[in-house]
């Protein structure tokens, strides 16, 4: 195994979630692109992309591996489902100008994971991480009560990721021959709709001739290179670590929502932000001390 280079480890794990945090930009370039059809071609560049890395970057014995175990495939099927539809409403969000809840769904996200390692995986939970959960769902209920509705896209955003990863963490497939094999059983759908829709953007021969096009064909590598780059950086640094660089990509999508996009943070939705920002604060202290205590 290669010597952990922490150097390079943080270079890497900076350029994912900072490539993660950006994404509003890309997907305002193609703000004229219904976000289903958005989707719809994320999958299908994705896999082609996907195709091209794992012939350059070997993974030995990964095919074979699915091969004797087909129940993977339907493990990753579901991933692959989980994700399509995370990346739907993120998309969405972003270009009906809410990336406000978009952002608050991934910092709520790492205190689903607790909640659902409580629930599922049978982890207990310690003092400070109860708190951290409970200043989220305040900060859920809260909204509920001043704004009168559900952060539903929020809600579904931290879902659906955190359902993604536990459903990963537990199928014994590497992060990216799983990745590229969740956008191949995707292909049929992807395929199919395209087929059913014929009026689409997409299917219309001058649209190929537009920066629209370059732009979803873009979607495979914007899609994979930050993968590859978290997964890289998982090597060389402790996992708490990038838990505490994950925050990058929701306050950079924040800060990109109020400053760029000029969506309003109303009074109520920002007790809601900082109901989650003392949670997390909480969650952070807690995997410290849990840190220092193991070292």
């Amino acid at each position: 195994m290669a010597t952990a280079n922490p150097q390079r480890g943080y270079i890497l794990g900076l350029s994912a979630y900072i490539i993660w945090g950006l994404f509003p930009l890309y997907f305002k370039a193609m703000q004229s692109v219904p976000a289903l059809e958005i989707i719809v071609h994320r999958a299908l560049w994705s896999a082609l992309f996907g195709a091209a890395l794992l012939a350059l970057w070997k993974h030995p014995g990964w095919w074979r591996d699915l091969r004797d175990n087909p129940k993977r495939l339907l493990v990753l099927a579901g991933c692959g489902l989980l994700i399509a539809t995370n990346w739907l409403v993120y998309v969405w969000a972003v270009n009906s100008g809410r990336m406000l809840e978009a952002s608050l769904g991934y910092y709520i996200n790492p205190l689903v994971n607790v909640l659902l390692g409580m629930l599922i995986l049978g982890e207990r939970l310690r003092r400070l991480q109860w708190l951290a959960v409970g200043l989220a769902a305040l900060g859920v209920l809260q909204q509920l009560w001043q704004v009168g509705s559900l952060p539903w896209v929020s809600l579904v955003l931290a879902l659906t990721f955190a359902f993604y990863g536990l459903i990963r963490k537990q199928a014994p497939v590497a992060a990216l021959p799983g990745l590229v094999v969740e956008t191949w059983l995707l292909l049929p759908l992807a395929i199919g709709w395209i087929l059913l829709h014929p009026a689409a953007m997409s299917a219309q021969p001058a649209f190929w001739s537009t920066s629209d096009a370059l732009w979803l064909m873009a979607a495979g590598p914007i899609t994979l290179i930050p993968l590859v780059c978290f997964n890289a950086a998982a090597r060389h640094l402790p996992y708490t670590t990038l838990g505490f660089l994950q925050y990058i990509a929701p306050t950079l999508v924040l800060l990109l929502a109020v400053f760029v996009f000029d969506e309003h943070l109303d009074p109520a939705r920002l007790l809601s932000f900082i109901f989650i920002w003392a949670g997390l604060a909480l969650y952070s202290v807690d995997a410290w001390i849990t840190l220092r205590r193991r070292g």
